[in-house]
């Protein structure tokens, strides 16, 4: 199986670990990503809310030369994939815009958490656990640009999203239910409102651990950022002692694999995840 990958600016970035684990997954369920050629940055955090021409004009381009492939395009990102399914919508007319485009809508645009779940790829993810993540108890979190607004992102289950939990439990992991699952960590506000950041991470800490979770999985780089490295100045803030370890959904898959690189991609985490791991006998 051959798809289009459009991994965006943080994958190459600060967020190599997600870029490299979903490599790494994608190698071994024998599915060929193709990085869209000379793609550019999709314009988010920044582009939608100062410039109306570039938020459409930015991730347009990027369809346009995907859809030369003719192949579904995945996109690993949850601020990604809203800023390119908003432009998906700008071309076929859904959205007004002054951009004129050749994108036709004739690809499917993806985020990995619904590629990775469909019937056929989870029955073959479950093929390849050589180490199923018994004992570990996750809580998906799937952030609030996933989902939302569902008009743009086209997501049925925009309430309670599914496809992370069905992932972690075919792992072999303990996908525990929780009512923030969609709830916003502050995104890009970390740049400019670190109160609010901390307090509404600080919200999805606690409910978190009142779920009885001892790690939470993502799909976001932001989110994984502001969850990661902000937990133990979060924890000082508000009297608490948050030892969560954040993973991206691909690196547990990687770790259920048995793959080699697992190591690698998680020293490059703030809360070490290794004690927990340990723990169950993972390493």
């Amino acid at each position: 199986m051959r798809v289009s990958y459009y991994p965006g600016c943080s994958l190459e970035g600060s967020a190599r670990d997600y870029d490299e684990s979903l490599r790494a997954v994608f190698d071994v369920l024998g599915i060929e990503l193709r990085e869209v050629e000379d793609w550019n940055c999709c314009g988010a955090s920044s582009a939608h809310i100062t410039d109306d021409f570039l938020s459409a004009a930015l991730p347009m381009r990027n369809l346009e030369i995907a859809e030369k492939e003719n192949n579904d395009l995945l996109i690993p990102c949850m601020a990604c994939f809203n800023r390119l399914k908003s432009a998906e919508k700008a071309a076929i007319g859904e959205i007004k815009t002054d951009v004129k485009t050749s994108y036709k809508g004739k690809i499917k645009i993806k985020h990995i958490l619904d590629f990775l779940s469909e019937d056929s790829n989870l029955a073959s993810i479950g093929r390849f656990v050589k180490k199923p993540l018994t004992g570990i108890k996750v809580v998906s979190y799937y952030g609030c640009l996933y989902a939302r607004p569902p008009k743009i992102t086209d997501v049925t289950d925009y309430e309670d999203p599914r496809s992370m939990d069905k992932l972690i439990n075919i792992l072999g992991a303990e996908s525990k239910p929780w009512s923030f699952k969609t709830d916003c960590c502050g995104g890009n506000l970390a740049l400019t409102r670190i109160d609010i950041v901390r307090r509404l991470s600080n919200n999805l800490f606690d409910m978190a651990v009142e779920a009885g979770a001892d790690c939470i999985a993502v799909a976001c780089p932001l989110c994984h950022a502001n969850l990661d490295t902000r937990q133990k100045e979060i924890s000082d803030e508000y009297g608490k002692g948050y030892y969560l370890p954040v993973f991206y959904i691909t690196e547990l898959i990687g770790l259920s694999m048995g793959h080699s690189d697992v190591e690698k991609w998680l020293r490059r985490h703030l809360v070490d995840p290794m004690g927990l791991l340990r723990s169950v006998g993972l390493m």
